[in-house]
């Protein structure tokens, strides 16, 4: 269930508190053969299931940037800010893939709100993110993301 936050200041007194996990996602391998043809990265070890089972990984595996590009999908179910006339995706902060993401496997996100710092007609959050895989000790995914939320319409 997602944490509605009113506004800056909502932001700033969840600073520290962990968000919890968002559902399961499934990774299939026709959402990696899609992200294959939209990034052009057609790397045998994503998208040739034959070959993959001899490979490191014993079947296919989903791009990092796949992972990371679930985020925005995952996020909101633990976060939803309101009070605010825009929020952007200003970047991430040392994104790592310590582990692999198998076809077929699920994944969910968990979420820490690290600070809020203020910046021109708003604020700026960093959120440390997790994606894991079920069943796996390790992460697939951790990183900081970064995203501005603005009081005005018009960023200044």
């Amino acid at each position: 269930m997602a944490t509605k936050i009113n506004g800056v200041q909502g932001l700033k007194d969840i600073v520290g508190k962990h968000l919890g996990y968002s559902s399961w996602h499934l990774i299939t391998q026709g959402q990696i053969n899609a992200f294959a043809e939209a990034t052009g990265d057609h790397q045998w070890i994503h998208v040739d299931p034959e070959k993959a089972k001899t490979g490191p990984f014993g079947r296919t595996v989903a791009h990092g940037y796949l992972t990371l590009s679930l985020i925005p999908v995952l996020l909101p179910e633990l976060l939803v800010v309101s009070g605010v006339t825009m929020g952007v995706n200003y970047g991430a902060n040392k994104v790592r893939f310590p582990a692999p993401v198998p076809s077929g496997s699920n994944v969910r996100l968990g979420a820490v709100i690290t600070s809020v710092t203020e910046i021109s007609g708003g604020v700026q959050s960093a959120i440390d993110v997790t994606i894991e895989v079920e069943g796996s000790s390790k992460p697939s995914l951790a990183a900081q993301v970064l995203f501005n939320y603005y009081l005005s319409p018009t960023p200044l």
